[in-house]
């Protein structure tokens, strides 16, 4: 090889090199870049969730006592979910004692039409068999209600019916 030529082979290597240098640390401005985002997106992740789990140990009453870092993730999870299946516990117990006061409605209406409809065709001896299956009845819920154990004023409810039963 002349002079000439490997002055012009070594300028192509130049060439490359730096070619090769520019494209090689625009990859890794490319990947720096991947990186950075990638770390902003987990931060973004791990806030969330820090966040969500703030929100969950602030909406458990037996939690909301507590500093920042005492209770554990697990611990809250724990709490969270012993809370929920007391709550859907209280809201069954809730339930059944509305049907409950349905139910006393529904029979309260009835002796209601009943007496009403004796009212107007003054057939007393009629509301009276109406008036003892009926107070049969009241008598058959009303038990049923004093065993369920519940402890609302909805009980006072029925206490009050006794009551005024027993009066007539």
């Amino acid at each position: 090889m002349s002079d000439e030529e490997r002055d012009i082979d070594i300028e192509s290597d130049e060439d490359e090199s730096l070619a090769g240098g520019t494209r090689g640390e625009y990859q890794f401005a490319s990947q720096a870049e991947k990186r950075a985002h990638h770390n902003a997106l987990e931060r973004k992740r791990r806030d969330h969730i820090k966040d969500s789990f703030c929100s969950l140990r602030d909406s458990v009453p037996s939690l909301q006592g507590e500093k920042v870092g005492t209770a554990s993730r697990a611990q809250i999870l724990k709490k969270a979910a012993d809370y929920i299946e007391f709550m859907r516990r209280k809201n069954s117990a809730h339930q059944q004692d509305i049907d409950d006061l349905k139910r006393q409605n529904n029979l309260l209406e009835t002796q209601i039409r009943s007496l009403e409809k004796t009212k107007y065709t003054g057939n007393f001896a009629a509301m009276t068999s109406n008036n003892a299956l009926l107070n049969k009845q009241s008598d058959n819920l009303l038990d049923f209600e004093a065993g369920s154990g519940s402890d609302t004023s909805d009980s006072d409810l029925a206490n009050n019916v006794r009551r005024k039963k027993l009066k007539t």
